[in-house]
């Protein structure tokens, strides 16, 4: 008779031993832990950020005419395919003055997507979009617009995509621009702004 073949056992970890072992020398041991008792009238301290100033519950006083609209890669291509000028739909969306801004990560995207995107790139470096600069690396463009309008309270989030509105809901004071029915509608928007709501 042949041996039997066991079956490998995948994912298996060496057996080590135990810092707190006895056959391990004294020296070599892992102390016991000494739990300190709390004093009860010690001063509690707890970290809690700080609430921007600007908001009121939720109505952000940092937005007003002229709006700076924080532009995503995807919501360039979603316009293209709507036939929609970009700054004259905002405009017709929020009855105001609107100055499309581009960070720096969102125009590495659309370079990175190559030749059929390049109708996107030369609306991208029109000359009415503020561009900003981004101090991280990398052109992942959704974290760094997040953390964007978590800092500054200033700007509406122009985005089609799910993920990333998803994530600015979260964040009270932030409206969210978006397309649908071949035109620019704005989410979360306070009525005081003369912004209308869809």
């Amino acid at each position: 008779q042949g041996k039997q073949k066991k079956a490998r056992k995948y994912a298996v970890m060496k057996r080590m031993i135990s810092l707190r072992d006895e056959r391990l020398k004294e020296k070599d041991r892992a102390k016991a832990k000494v739990k300190k008792k709390e004093d009860p009238s010690a001063i509690k301290e707890r970290e809690v950020p700080q609430h921007p100033s600007c908001l009121f519950f939720q109505y952000n006083t940092q937005l007003g005419p002229p709006y700076h609209i924080l532009v995503d890669t995807n919501f360039i291509n979603f316009s293209i395919k709507a036939k929609l000028d970009l700054v004259q739909s905002m405009m017709d969306c929020l009855y105001a003055k609107c100055i499309p801004c581009i960070t720096d990560c969102v125009m590495g995207e659309i370079e990175k997507l190559g030749q059929k995107y390049r109708v996107a790139l030369r609306i991208a470096k029109d000359p009415r979009f503020e561009r900003l600069p981004c101090m991280h690396k990398g052109t992942y463009a959704d974290d760094c617009l997040v953390q964007r309008v978590t800092q500054h309270k200033c700007y509406i989030v122009a985005t089609v995509d799910k993920e990333l509105k998803r994530r600015i809901r979260k964040i009270p004071g932030v409206p969210i621009m978006y397309i649908s029915r071949h035109r620019y509608n704005i989410e979360r928007m306070p009525d005081d702004y003369g912004a209308p709501r869809f």
